[in-house]
C-alpha cells in the first residue's frame, strides 16, 4: 500500500521562504521611498497646513511670535477649564459651549505652536506680554504679579472650580471663562493691528470674533442661571 504525503517537499518550502523574503524586501523599499518623499515635502507641506509661507520668519521679539507664544498658553488654560465640564456639569448648553471652546482652542493653540517650531522660536521664555509694547502701550504692565496674563484664572480659582458640581460649577465656569475670553480678546485685537505676518493677523481676527460672540452667549447663559460676571480684566 502506497501512502501519498500531504507535506510539501523541502525544495518547495525553501522557494516559498525565498519569495516571502523578496516580497518583504520590496515592501521595505517602497515604504522607505514613501518616507523619503514625505520628508522632502514636509517643510513645504507643513507650512501650507499651518497657513504660513516659508518667508514668514519673524524673530522672537516680534508681535507675531509673542502673540503665538502667549496666546497659545492662554488658550491652553481655557482648554483645561473647558475639559472639566464633562465630569462636573449636567447642563447641555454648558457642555456644548465647553466642547466648542475646547475643540477650537486646542486647534488654534496647535497652529500657533507649529508656527513657533517652524520659525525656530522657543515655545516659552521672553517677557510675557512684552510684544504689546508698541505704540506707547505696555503689555508687560498688564501681567499680574503671579505671571498670569489678562483674564487667566489663578491656581486658587482653578482649585475651587474643580471642587464644584452641578449648577454651582456651571455658574463659576461661565464667570471664569467670560473673563478669560475678555482678556484673550484684547490680546487678539492688538495682534490684528500690529502683526507683520498675514496668517497671524487672520488667526487673531478669528479669535477676536469667536471670543466676542462666545462672551455674549455665555453672559446670557450666566444671567439665566442667576450668576453675576467677574470684573473685567
Amino acid at each position: 500500500m502506497t501512502t501519498t504525503g500531504l507535506a510539501h517537499p523541502p525544495e518547495a518550502a525553501d522557494d516559498r521562504t525565498a519569495d516571502a523574503g523578496r516580497r518583504g524586501r520590496a515592501l521595505r523599499v517602497v515604504l522607505m521611498t514613501v518616507i523619503a518623499v514625505g520628508l522632502v515635502l514636509l517643510g513645504g507641506g507643513l507650512a501650507v497646513a499651518l497657513g504660513i509661507g516659508r518667508t514668514d520668519t519673524p524673530d522672537a521679539d516680534s508681535v507675531a511670535a509673542g502673540f503665538a507664544r502667549d496666546m497659545s498658553r492662554h488658550h491652553l488654560q481655557g482648554v483645561e477649564m473647558a475639559n472639566m465640564v464633562a465630569d462636573r456639569s449636567e447642563d447641555p448648553e454648558v457642555r456644548q459651549i465647553a466642547f466648542d471652546i475646547s475643540a477650537t482652542q486646542t486647534n488654534q493653540a496647535g497652529r500657533m505652536q507649529g508656527w513657533l517650531a517652524m520659525w525656530g522660536v522657543p515655545q516659552s521664555g521672553g517677557a510675557t506680554m512684552a510684544w504689546m509694547s508698541e505704540g506707547g502701550e505696555h503689555g508687560h504692565d498688564m501681567v499680574m504679579d503671579d505671571g498670569l496674563m489678562p483674564g487667566m484664572a489663578t491656581e486658587d480659582e482653578l482649585a475651587n472650580l474643580r471642587e464644584l458640581r452641578g449648577t454651582a460649577f456651571d455658574v463659576e465656569f461661565l464667570r471664569l471663562m467670560i473673563r478669560h475670553h475678555q482678556g484673550g480678546f484684547e490680546m487678539a485685537e492688538y495682534a490684528v493691528e500690529h502683526s507683520g505676518v498675514p496668517a497671524v493677523r487672520d488667526l487673531a481676527q478669528a479669535i477676536a470674533g469667536a471670543q466676542s460672540a462666545e462672551t455674549r452667549t455665555m453672559a446670557t447663559m450666566l444671567t439665566k442661571r442667576g450668576g453675576v460676571p467677574l470684573p473685567a480684566p
